[in-house]
């Protein structure tokens, strides 16, 4: 068997790989690409593109596909051969720098929000080089953005590669100005933890409501969920750990930096974290990776779910995104430093921070929106759907030191007099984390929360690196006007912290005076989907991206409608499929349950009037019952759902989603996991929830 250190980026076409394949001008060519986003001249893209072709095709690949990321949350590759006939009737096998560089897809059946019509089916794909190329499936695969005939971002990656350049154009301005002058760029960096379930393939396949929403619909309490937390971080079952060793395998060879894997904390439930990588690349690996993630399962007679609360009454799956800023030259923008010096340009860059998601928090909020997202935000197991930061006990005392004007006096009782009243370097883990927090900082890095498992990590990313960077130009614009840069300085972060301290909460996120107190601080609350979405085409948000050219206001409104649009779909599936188990399977089950009680009933009084049939008749009783009232209410339910069909406008069909289909679902829900308990199991329809949980072994 291969080593690790031999397969780690055998299907890339990595830096190691051009070096080796490339002439010498060609390679650094492609550097200049890579880290200045330089275009490439198609000559050398021909050479680029032929030797990429004989690389891949001694791996063993046949075709090459433009592999990109439209607005479903999902990847999508059309796939060409690289054969060209010759005319001798043979082939030969060719890719040229124009198809590397530039592609074309009917873009018709993508959801575009309105942005083209469906006669316009053009679109357009472009290769973003500073994301390598890889093999998947005996197939080259060339990472790249996606727009229409008219240049509109048809995907998630092209605002995310502007919001970068964003960011790198104003950091470096501020980090200029404190004399650094050997950093030429700036990335933000992403390290997207990955939370999911396993459970055995024959039993996914025997529950409608998995196969066709992703989560369960119905499914009472078992006897053990995880109330001894014996699962979280316990030992990993030999099934489960032959499937992480295969996964880490695939992920390896793709260059994926799988580093630490887990149980986490509900029954079936595990988690996987990569190391660090730029963001682009970062969000195409977390994409990569969830596809491989089911791609391995099934081998195993797994499947891996990725929704966000795929069972209820136990934890959801989240995934935590690790943010940071790093210039070329190894800092990182967001460690504390070692000498007054750093700290003051640690202290700004925080307090960038610390402004941004004060003002964009509700922009924040709607980037992680979603149906599946709704189930598990302020649940025990994710933040509550109010944004706010966690600083730790000791840097929130820096702050407040700052604030007040006072000297800060350090756990080491060292006093700072540098101007600004700054902090020393800390120690690492001076304070406990704080899991109900949606953006905490965690040492040198930000973990934003409250993303969901299925979801695509770009749109966050893109939301952060905007508003952060909207923030710092704001800030270099008052630095590089200051005549007394250092007190200009001071002053800068002591009023960005006396006007943006309200977002900052070091307490409990689950309790339920937190929001009380976030309500008086003026913090917004938008629990749901339908609440949360409008903050993508408010005034102020339009403002922001249009303004530094990430997604124009007609952008902005088509990502509103897609997402409102996915919100209705999602419940409507599952309201239809809510239906259909319950008509099909469920209603017919329990009636021919509450006929075998009535016949043993007959049977025994038949013989005696005197056997006793207590069992039977009160259980036939409250099968009865439940019967009726499941029948009531699911009648309800459909025709709720047959009233949405006449709304036309999104928004107020998502609202009519909130507010009527899904309470009615639930009402279902209830009365159909109670008849679950009455049931005999021979009768009922399902695999249970004990079934799921607990069935790898």
């Amino acid at each position: 068997m291969s080593s690790v250190t031999e397969i780690f980026g055998s299907m890339v076409f990595d830096d190691s790989v051009m070096r080796q394949r490339l002439s010498e001008d060609t390679y650094k060519a492609m550097q200049k690409t890579i880290q200045d986003g330089r275009k490439l001249d198609i000559t050398i893209a021909n050479s680029v593109a032929n030797a990429m072709k004989d690389w891949a095709i001694e791996k063993g690949a046949t075709h090459f596909t433009h592999w990109f990321q439209p607005l479903t949350g999902f990847t999508a590759e059309k796939h060409d051969s690289f054969i060209s006939p010759t005319k001798d009737g043979k082939i030969i096998m060719e890719f040229s720098g124009k198809e590397l560089v530039k592609g074309e897809s009917d873009a018709s059946s993508f959801p575009s929000g309105g942005l083209r019509a469906t006669f316009e089916a053009r679109g357009y794909t472009a290769w973003d080089a500073t994301s390598y190329a890889f093999i998947k499936d005996d197939t080259l695969c060339i990472p790249t953005a996606f727009c229409s005939f008219g240049g509109e971002a048809l995907d998630m990656k092209t605002p995310l590669l502007r919001s970068m350049e964003l960011i790198n154009k104003q950091s470096l301005r501020v980090l200029k100005l404190f004399g650094n002058e050997n950093v030429t760029s700036v990335k933000t960096t992403v390290g997207p933890e990955q939370e999911y379930f396993l459970i055995p393939r024959e039993l996914y396949e025997a529950r409608k409501d998995l196969v066709y929403t992703g989560r369960t619909l119905f499914g009472a309490k078992p006897p053990k969920g995880q109330e001894l937390d014996d699962h979280y971080y316990g030992q990993i079952k030999p099934r489960v750990k032959a499937y992480m060793k295969d996964l880490n395998k695939e992920l390896w060879k793709l260059g994926i930096l799988a580093k630490t894997e887990h149980n986490e904390g509900a029954p079936a439930q595990h988690e996987l974290a990569p190391i660090f990588a730029t963001t682009n690349i970062a969000c195409d690996h977390n994409q990569l990776t969830m596809e491989i993630m089911q791609k391995v399962a099934k081998k195993h007679d797994l499947i891996c779910l990725l929704h966000e609360k795929p069972f209820e009454g136990v934890n959801g799956s989240g995934k935590h995104n690790n943010w940071s800023l790093s210039t070329n030259t190894g800092v990182n923008l967001l460690d504390p430093g070692e000498t007054p010096y750093e700290n003051a340009q640690f202290l700004l860059f925080l307090c960038a921070v610390i402004k941004a998601v004060d003002e964009y928090q509700d922009l924040l909020r709607a980037s992680v929106a979603s149906a599946g997202n709704d189930h598990r935000l302020g649940a025990h197991e994710a933040p509550p759907a109010v944004v706010s930061m966690f600083l730790g006990d000791e840097l929130n005392e820096v702050l407040d030191a700052i604030e007040r004007g006072k000297e800060y006096d350090s756990k080491e009782k060292t006093l700072m007099k540098i101007g600004v009243h700054t902090l020393p370097r800390f120690s690492k883990d001076t304070t406990d984390r704080n899991r109900t927090s949606p953006f905490a900082f965690t040492n040198n890095k930000f973990e934003f929360r409250m993303l969901g498992s299925s979801l695509s990590v770009t749109g966050p990313n893109f939301v952060i690196n905007t508003a952060v960077a909207d923030v710092l130009e704001g800030f270099a614009d008052i630095l590089e006007n200051a005549t007394d840069f250092e007190t200009t300085l001071n002053e800068l972060i002591i009023d960005t912290i006396k006007k943006h301290k309200r977002i900052i909460f070091n307490g409990n996120g689950y309790d339920d005076a937190w929001l009380l107190e976030a309500e008086k601080r003026g913090l917004s609350n938008l629990p749901t989907t339908p609440d949360a979405l409008p903050a993508l085409i408010s005034e102020k948000n339009i403002e922001l991206f249009s303004k530094h050219k990430v997604l124009s206001e007609v952008e902005l409104r088509a990502r509103y409608e897609i997402n409102l649009e996915n919100y209705c779909k999602i419940i409507n599936i599952e309201a239809l499929t809510m239906i259909e188990m319950v008509k099909r399977d469920i209603l017919p089950a329990v009636s021919a349950y509450g006929r075998e009680l009535t016949d043993v009933i007959l049977s025994k009084k038949g013989v005696s009037s005197a056997l006793d049939c207590s069992y039977e008749e009160e259980t036939a009783t409250s099968v009865s019952c439940l019967t009726g009232e499941l029948f009531a209410n699911i009648k309800k339910l459909d025709k709720i759902v047959s009233e949405s069909e006449s709304i036309t406008d999104m928004s107020k069909l998502s609202f009519f989603c909130k507010d009527s289909i899904i309470p009615a679902m639930k009402a279902v829900r209830e009365v159909t996991d109670a008849l679950e308990v009455v049931t005999a199991s021979e009768f009922w329809p399902y695999p249970t929830y004990g079934d799921l949980l607990f069935g790898v072994r």
